[in-house]
């Protein structure tokens, strides 16, 4: 290919934006196209159902590359843009409006799309989704002109939402169709205590509910619940997961992964298409600490790929991924994640978990069968993950009764248990 090509960045959201600064800093001088089908440069997604809702300035909204770095950067960033097709073999992008870009390499950030709710597709009247700053900006109007709001789904985005709207004095009301909130991200214990803080925070949670029958009018959205009951709702968010972006990915022949939907890629972000990476919430890499395929839809999954893929695309050495890592803001909480969760893990407790304290602070320590640390959830007490993290990298067995003793030093416990630990212990991403 000649030296001139341009590397090919499809998607300008965290992985490729995070992607174009990597070749960057590890030295590429070469041209860097990116190319968003949004008409924003990259922003940052997570302030989006908090701040940006909260903000009629737009003050919260955070790019993740200011106008002036992108130029500074010679990052050559095209938004309004989509790419129709991918000719891998002739490394060749053609775009919606009939250009034709030939590049070097290319990597697909495409993302994913908020999945729609049959019965009320997006575009209804009185329904929102969220998933880009536009769906943030027009659902933000509708809070201020509504007084009650219903959230169909309680994750992660569904519980932000109805924690935004209560703090602009909206009665909310969610339903989720599991018997309980965050129902694949968090242990049954947390799930409870977190529905007990949000019906403090006056939300109506209905849980184990389904709905049956939707219709919208000129007045809002009639919801009939499995068993006949009618709920009006003026204003209907749809919070029910994502879709990952592949088509242009599978059209170009990379593989899927037939579980997630995601794009198949190595530890280094490489498809099964020569020239053809992929990074992001439409990628699925396999997580030793899970021993499976996953899909992970976070900000620092989508900026440790999009750091591997850089690295991979210069052929220069980087280090492994870094053990997965999530956050939320809701209720008064910030909630920090780290490693994942799986089914044998029993959880320890460190601190007080008192569902009705103002500012209550703990860890949640997620064990297996012979004590090694794998998950931690923290509660208003991110900065206590730091020492906790070689342990988790590593999966490094605990003391329980240790753990759990607040009058123990944690930074102590961990490097004692750290130094005990097997030689052989290896991190675990």
């Amino acid at each position: 290919m000649p030296a001139d090509l341009p590397i090919l960045i499809v998607g300008a959201g965290q992985a490729g934006a995070m992607a174009a600064g990597a070749l960057r800093g590890h030295g590429y001088a070469g041209r860097i196209l990116m190319l968003g089908d949004e008409a924003h440069p990259a922003y940052e997604r997570p302030p989006l159902s908090k701040s940006v809702l909260l903000d009629a300035d737009g003050a919260a909204l955070a790019p993740i590359h200011a106008p002036d770095q992108l130029a500074a950067q010679a990052i050559e960033w095209r938004g309004g843009c989509r790419v129709q097709a991918i000719d891998p073999v002739a490394r060749l992008a053609h775009l919606g409006h009939g250009e034709t870009i030939a590049y070097s390499q290319a990597l697909i950030a495409t993302g994913g799309r908020a999945r729609e709710w049959p019965q009320l597709p997006i575009g209804t009247p009185h329904v929102h989704y969220l998933r880009t700053l536009d769906d943030a900006r027009a659902l933000r109007e509708s809070l201020r002109s509504q007084r009650a709001l219903v959230v169909l789904g309680a994750g992660f985005l569904g519980l932000e939402i109805a924690s935004t709207a209560r703090a602009l004095g909206l009665d909310v009301t969610v339903i989720e169709s599991a018997p309980r909130v965050l129902p694949r991200a968090v242990p049954p214990a947390l799930s409870a205590w977190l529905a007990a803080r949000a019906a403090a925070a006056g939300v109506a949670l209905r849980l184990d509910t389904r709905v049956r029958e939707a219709r919208a009018d000129a007045h809002g959205v009639t919801l009939v619940l499995d068993g006949g009951e009618q709920l009006q709702a003026p204003l209907l968010v749809v919070a029910i997961g994502q879709v990952p972006n592949v088509t242009l990915a599978a059209s170009a022949g990379a593989r899927l992964h037939a579980g997630n939907g995601g794009i198949c890629i190595d530890a280094h972000g490489r498809t099964s298409v020569p020239g053809l990476f992929a990074a992001g919430d439409c990628a699925s890499q396999h997580r030793a600490c899970a021993d499976a395929e996953l899909r992970l839809e976070s900000w620092q999954s989508a900026n440790e790929q999009a750091r591997l893929v850089a690295a991979a695309m210069l052929e220069q050495a980087a280090a492994p991924a870094a053990t997965p890592w999530f956050w939320t803001d809701q209720f008064g909480l910030n909630l920090q994640m780290l490693g994942l969760p799986a089914d044998e893990l029993r959880y320890l407790t460190r601190g007080d978990e008192a569902v009705d304290a103002q500012a209550p602070r703990f860890l949640l320590l997620g064990i297996d069968g012979r004590d090694r640390l794998r998950h931690v959830i923290a509660v208003n007490a991110g900065a206590e993950l730091r020492p906790l993290r070689p342990l988790v990298d590593a999966q490094v067995a605990i003391d329980p009764a240790a753990f759990t003793d607040t009058t123990a030093a944690l930074r102590q416990l961990a490097r004692d248990a750290l130094a005990a630990a097997p030689a052989a212990a290896t991190p675990h991403p």
